[in-house]
């Protein structure tokens, strides 16, 4: 078992952990807000089940049915991910406004707030390594739980600041308002979520920094071409797709072009983790003098 699996197994443990302690929250307190937190905790916990079957299923090889491989599987898990925050967004909102409607009193002990504070703080600690680790490891998936989880501990944070002002100032529609700001804001991470992920399924290109670089390699890897154009590049999970047209002399032997080609994509594979490579080769009356200068 690799690396993203554990990671992904270890995002379940802590949602269920999670999940138990915000719900024990909002049974000592009777709130809203701490309701529409637990709620949130349960879609944490689904989407990190979902984040472990798309890990597997995007490690599976390549097969005869799906020759370019199973990377994109991630790409499903986080926009699925982003419906159920949508979800979970209108369920907190329908809830909010019956409390609006109908505000009740409530004593909130501060028990109730220490146990949702703890469940906030392992949040925290563990949004951050997921995030850190995904984009290392480059899965959407598992940085997509992660931000997830960050957009839970900044609500889960507002919410408490902002019940701890309910019996100060007595005002008991705080409580309902705080969970439709909390629903709001979860509205937003789920479209921002989806976005993204629709264009990775999309084919989007990689973000101009790494196209600098992959143009750098190829300039500076290519000696014996003259030149290279038509670069195309996009993303699909962990891997990097990479392919473009190799101009070299008329007369060399197909050995040598082979050579050139070998030493690319070693170089292109240092620079750019997971990548799969497709050099197209063609004589140099096929230049088209607008690609990639060989120095």
């Amino acid at each position: 078992m690799d690396k993203l699996q554990k990671l992904a197994i270890g995002s379940i443990f802590i949602g269920a952990v999670v999940f138990a302690l915000k719900y024990a929250a909002y049974y000592i307190t009777g709130s809203i807000a701490l309701y529409s937190d637990a709620l949130e905790s349960i879609i944490n916990l689904v989407t990190a089940v979902a984040a472990l079957l798309a890990i597997r299923l995007s490690a599976q090889p390549a097969d005869q049915n799906h020759p370019y491989g199973h990377h994109k599987a991630e790409y499903f898990s986080a926009v699925l991910e982003g419906v159920l925050i949508i979800v979970a967004a209108l369920m907190i909102l329908r809830e909010s406004y019956y409390g609006l409607m109908n505000p009740k009193v409530l004593d909130i002990p501060m028990e109730g707030l220490a146990v949702n504070a703890l469940a906030s703080f392992i949040n925290a600690v563990w949004s951050w390594m997921l995030i850190r680790e995904g984009r290392r490891l480059r899965s959407p998936a598992l940085t997509a739980d992660g931000r997830h989880l960050l957009t839970d501990v900044y609500t889960s944070v507002g919410v408490l600041a902002g019940l701890l002002f309910v019996p100060l100032t007595g005002w008991h529609w705080l409580d309902p308002a705080l969970a439709a700001v909390v629903a709001v804001n979860i509205l937003w991470s789920g479209w921002d979520l989806m976005k993204e992920s629709i264009g990775g399924l999309m084919d989007e290109a990689v973000p101009e920094t790494a196209l600098k670089r992959v143009r750098d390699v190829i300039a500076l890897n290519a000696e014996g071409a003259i030149e290279a154009h038509d670069l195309r590049t996009r993303h699909a999970g962990r891997v990097t797709f990479i392919d473009f047209h190799l101009v070299v002399p008329g007369a060399m032997s197909v050995t040598d072009a082979h050579d050139i080609c070998d030493r690319l994509e070693r170089a292109l594979k240092s620079e750019i983790d997971d990548a799969l490579i497709t050099i197209h080769v063609e004589p140099d009356n096929k230049a088209k003098h607008a690609g990639i200068v060989v120095l």
